[in-house]
């Protein structure tokens, strides 16, 4: 079975969101707020999630 991957880049009050299947398709590519970070990945199947987060 291929799972899709799915980057998070962490930020204070949006997150940027890209998300690939096994063949390297775009999912999802967007940002989004906070609040709905839950909401968006409880709607997906079962994926592999990356965190990264931006210093500066």
């Amino acid at each position: 079975m291929s799972h899709s991957i799915y980057g998070i880049d962490l930020a204070k009050h949006s997150f940027s969101i890209h998300g690939e299947d096994h063949q390297g398709k775009v999912l999802i590519h967007k940002t989004i707020t906070r609040s709905k970070v839950l909401s968006t990945f409880a709607n997906i199947p079962p994926a592999f999630i990356v965190l990264s987060t931006t210093s500066g």
